[in-house]
């Protein structure tokens, strides 16, 4: 669900009282909708998380850890420029609107000190980040002009509120709906039974500032599971929906008591009440605060969106580069086709040499017999040539194409180690952790030739280092992170009697079960086996195929691809993962 406007609210009452006086000590934007300002006091320090993410929009303290680009956008600079070491004066909402303000006390260009305010207007798809500055001696009634937007809107955007720098900031226009909270409950029900609607959704319809799920819980706590309509309520009915909303509005002004309902561990719903409509089918938990509430909600799904955002552009170039690598391949194989029907151009070749005295010069074409077979060919002739330099052109094109389906046999055995690698790529982006993981690939790429324009930014970076467990009988089992620590783990790391398993024909982690020169019962090998599959493409298959071997029958061929080797004197065995059975990570 959307954050809505009660919520929100109590959310920065919540962050005025924690965060009042905090002073801001460093800002990051982790992806392009989100910000995080670090704020420090005198006795802690807090980490405020800005979003503007439509399906995620958010205002809240973080105990999150982000990955923050190598370069900062631009908005994030300006954010510096701004705000960066800026006292907060309050944080302030407007009643039944999904906005907080955050007004900063900073200091300008020319030392003059200004209020500056971040605008979060978490409206769902509509959500932003607006910096607002207002100097000390300003209107009042006025919350000052525009620095700049985190998403821009002009008039081709929008003809009734421009977001633009420079311009007055305005609020969005307001949908003319009584207040939920702020109206009394007799007239909200006068006004649901004007609707000949489910009460739930005239509630909806009639009023303002809460979600739909505060309403549905309003007709819940009423009338039970029970669908009632608005225009058919009688007494009784309008006196309990009454009580129900004056309970509701009055938890509100109590602060709220921050809840969230989980389905199989996941949250599908929040609140700042309890919400009795999903009975006893579904779990409850009540938070300590609003922001690890929306945390809470939002974090698991935020950081799979991060890290698409982040590994979208890198996606995008391995997805041209194998299908261009697959075009190439079929071109390939289509030339190498024609090459092998080549012997027609020798046999016109020789037909045409054993006929020469029945060419007349300039002819298009001749019909001869070919004594191969007896029957009668007609072989196109070029007129510019004589009939004795047509022949040579046949033989010519024939040791052409010859020559062309000798080294078309090389190139598509290139082509299809090419095809391979970038698979295994392809997965590496779809299963990275983090930037640092993308940067790894980013890096095997230009060193491959594929990112000729790709600058590596953070030269000090140290490598990652691989994923270890530890087998139930105590062995040591490292799994390579990307083709460049395949072949680091596979090829340096591991020894000869040391023990390596990889899915068979399918993108895949190299798998390596240190020794230590003892034996390696069957279970570790199992253990083994089913971490190959559950770091690979085929990770949701059953009964996957994985090759394992001693390292020593491993082997890379010169100019090979990082990640690819070669093998051999192997075993195969087939695995359906066991959650339980996986041997334990090693942190």
């Amino acid at each position: 669900m959307a954050l809505d406007a009660a919520t929100l609210s109590l959310t920065g009452r919540e962050l005025d009282a924690r965060l009042k006086d905090a002073r801001i000590d460093k800002i990051f934007e982790p992806t392009r909708d989100e910000v995080v300002l670090n704020l420090r006091t005198r006795t802690e320090n807090f980490r405020l998380f800005l979003s503007a993410r439509s399906g995620s929009a958010r205002a809240c303290i973080t105990q999150e850890t982000f990955e923050n680009p190598a370069v900062p956008p631009s908005f994030c600079m300006l954010l510096r420029k701004h705000f960066t070491g800026g006292r907060l004066l309050c944080v302030r909402g407007i009643p039944d609107e999904r906005i907080l303000f955050f007004d900063f006390q900073c200091t300008n260009e020319m030392g003059d000190t200004v209020i500056n305010t971040i605008a979060a207007e978490l409206m769902g798809r509509y959500s932003n980040l607006v910096l607002i500055q207002k100097e000390n001696k300003a209107n009042p009634a006025q919350e000052g002009k525009i620095i700049d937007a985190l998403k821009r809107v002009d008039f081709e955007d929008s003809e009734v509120r421009q977001l633009l720098p420079g311009l007055l900031y305005q609020l969005p226009p307001k949908p003319v709906k009584a207040s939920f909270l702020d109206t009394s409950a007799v007239g909200v029900v006068a006004a649901v039974t004007q609707k000949e609607l489910p009460v739930a959704q005239a509630l909806i319809k009639v009023t303002g500032g809460v979600g739909p799920v505060v309403c549905r819980e309003a007709a819940y706590r009423a009338f039970g599971p029970d669908e009632k309509i608005g225009t058919e309520l009688n007494e009784e009915e309008k006196m309990a929906l009454v009580k129900t909303i004056e309970q509701i509005q009055t938890l509100y002004r109590q602060g709220g008591s921050p809840c969230a309902v989980l389905v199989d561990g996941r949250p599908v719903e929040f609140s700042f009440l309890p919400l009795t409509q999903y009975g006893t089918q579904a779990e409850h938990k009540t938070y300590a605060s609003y922001s690890a509430l929306l945390e809470g909600y939002y974090a698991e799904k935020d950081k799979a969106e991060r890290l698409r955002q982040k590994s979208r552009e890198l996606a995008k170039t391995v997805h041209n580069l194998y299908e261009r690598a697959v075009r190439k391949a079929a071109a390939r194989r289509e030339e190498q086709a024609q090459s092998e029907a080549s012997d027609q151009l020798r046999i016109y070749g020789e037909l045409l040499s054993a006929n020469l005295w029945a060419i007349q010069k300039g002819a298009r074409q001749v019909t001869v017999t070919n004594y191969y077979d007896g029957t009668d060919v007609t072989i196109p002739l070029d007129v510019r040539l004589s009939p004795s330099a047509n022949a040579q052109k046949y033989f010519k094109d024939y040791k052409k194409k010859q020559t062309a389906a000798r080294m078309l046999k090389d190139l598509i055995a290139q082509s299809d180690a090419e095809i391979a690698y970038l698979e295994t790529v392809r997965y590496e982006v779809e299963a990275a952790q983090g930037e640092a993981a993308l940067g790894e690939i980013r890096l095997e790429l230009k060193n491959q030739g594929y990112l000729k324009y790709y600058k590596l930014r953070d030269k000090k970076q140290k490598p990652a280092d691989f994923l270890r467990y530890r087998s139930g009988d105590g062995f040591e089992i490292l799994v390579g992170r990307n083709n460049t620590q395949n072949d680091r783990l596979t090829l340096k790391t591991a020894r000869g009697r040391d023990w390596w398993f990889h899915v068979k024909n399918a993108p895949g982690s190299h798998v390596v079960v240190l020794s230590e020169g003892k034996e390696v019962p069957d279970r570790t090998k199992t253990e083994a086996a089913m971490l190959a599959v559950v770091h690979s493409s085929q990770s949701a298959g059953a009964k996957v195929a994985v090759d394992y071997t001693q390292v020593r029958n491993v082997w890379k061929a010169n100019g090979a691809k990082p990640g690819m080797v070669l093998y051999d004197t192997y075993e195969t065995t087939y695995i359906t993962v066991e959650e339980q059975a996986l041997p334990a990570a090693v942190k």
